[in-house]
Order: C-alpha cells, then sequence, then structure tokens
C-alpha cells in the first residue's frame, strides 16, 4: 500500500493546481497550497489541505514548510502580455529565479537528514515556451531559463544528493486555463497524463499534442547530460 504523502503545490490556486490538488489528494495524500493570494483561505474536499501566503524574493520564509513535504510541484508563473522592461524582469522573476530559489531552498532542507527510505522529488513545470514559439517574448524567455536552470541542477546532483532528491521536468503544451481561455487541453487530461507518465517513473514527463515535443525535449536534455558530463569530467582535471 502506498504511503500517504505531504504535497506542495506552488500556483495552487491556479486551473492547473487545482486540477493537482484534487488529483492528490482522491489518492489519500495531504495537500499544502502555496499561494500569493491573500483571498485563497477556503477548506473543502478540493481545495488544499492547509494554506501558506508566500511572496516573491521572500522564499527564504519557506524554509520550515518545505521541509515537512514529499513532493514539492512549482507550478507558479505569470502571462505578462505588455511585454515591457518590467515586464520582462516580472516575468523572469516569478516564471524562473523564484522556482529556482524555492528548489535550492528545498534541498537545503534534505541537508538536515542522514537517511530516506526513498528520494523526496520536485516537479517542475516549464513549458513548450522553453524552446517553442509563445507569442510572447517575456514569458518564452523566462521559461527557456527556468528550463536551462533546472536541467543543469538535475545533472549536476552527486550520487548521495540523488538518493535524496529526484527533479523531474514537466513539459505542458496549451492547456484550457484562466491565462489560456483557448487551449486545446482540459487541464483533467492533463493532470491524468502528469501521473501516468510519473508512475512509470519517467523524469521528463511531457503532456502535449505536439508530436515535435516528444522528439525535441528528449534530445535537448540528452545532450544536455553528456555536456554536464563533459563539464564534471573537466572539472576534475583541472
Amino acid at each position: 500500500m502506498e504511503r500517504k504523502k505531504t504535497i506542495g503545490i506552488t500556483g495552487a490556486g491556479g486551473t492547473l493546481g487545482k486540477a493537482l490538488t484534487k488529483k492528490f489528494k482522491q489518492k489519500g495524500h495531504y495537500v499544502i497550497g502555496f499561494t500569493h493570494d491573500k483571498n485563497n483561505k477556503l477548506i473543502n474536499n478540493h481545495s488544499p489541505d492547509e494554506w501558506v501566503f508566500w511572496e516573491c524574493n521572500k522564499e527564504t520564509l519557506l524554509e520550515k514548510h518545505l521541509e515537512k513535504i514529499d513532493i514539492l510541484i512549482l507550478n507558479h508563473g505569470i502571462y505578462s502580455q505588455n511585454n515591457s522592461s518590467i515586464d520582462y524582469e516580472e516575468s523572469i522573476s516569478i516564471n524562473a529565479l523564484s522556482k529556482f530559489r524555492i528548489l535550492c531552498l528545498f534541498e537545503k532542507t534534505l541537508e538536515k537528514i542522514k537517511y530516506l527510505n526513498s528520494p523526496k522529488e520536485v516537479w517542475i513545470n516549464t513549458s513548450e515556451a522553453e524552446i517553442m514559439p509563445a507569442l510572447n517574448p517575456s514569458y518564452e524567455i523566462s521559461k527557456l531559463l527556468i528550463g536551462q536552470l533546472i536541467t543543469f541542477k538535475k545533472n549536476s546532483l552527486n550520487s548521495d544528493q540523488r538518493e535524496k532528491l529526484r527533479i523531474r521536468k514537466i513539459i505542458i503544451g496549451p492547456f484550457k486555463s484562466n491565462l489560456n481561455p483557448i487551449g486545446i487541453l482540459s487541464p483533467e487530461i492533463v493532470v491524468e497524463q502528469i501521473f501516468l507518465i510519473a508512475y512509470l517513473n519517467f523524469s521528463l514527463i511531457i503532456v502535449s499534442p505536439n508530436p515535435v515535443s516528444y522528439i525535441v525535449f528528449p534530445l535537448r536534455e540528452l545532450y544536455f547530460m553528456f555536456y554536464c558530463k563533459l563539464l564534471s569530467m573537466l572539472k576534475k582535471l583541472n
């Protein structure tokens, strides 16, 4: 019987966050929702079991909450349409740097643990916009940045770190949400596919109607895996 886990979800008040929360709760897990919206306080059968309010650039305040989490899903983000200098900065800060800071903070909490029966996990929602046009340069750049950061981070873990932490990337095509009302995938179908692929033990989770994604992303991840190994070899030689 599967051990019930504590799940942390950033962006839990969004469309995908709600669908993920519902699915995890159906499986009996305890869900902590991380949100920027102070109005997200409702607790019911479909909401997280607990809400935590947080702000970008104040991620260090989350450490005590992260310590009790088994699977952390970094799902928050914005889609700014203006593409001014401020919008670029905000997109990069929220979509990329805040996710990376939380990941590093979560990794830090594992340093206090001597032994785990199985590694804790971080699932990061990047997006197809990591390598494909989204008709929004600031969004594309922020997604490319977080995608690169996560790929390098995942490949830089040593054997001891891998025993405590597993990093999965989630690449999702256009799904219907408040940010994208014309999306062609339903969030429920997306979540079902995410759970299926995670159950099959893949670290790269792709859910998209675009067949190109299933070719380009694995090849790209494979390239960076060998690139990181080369960097590691060169470092040892020096």
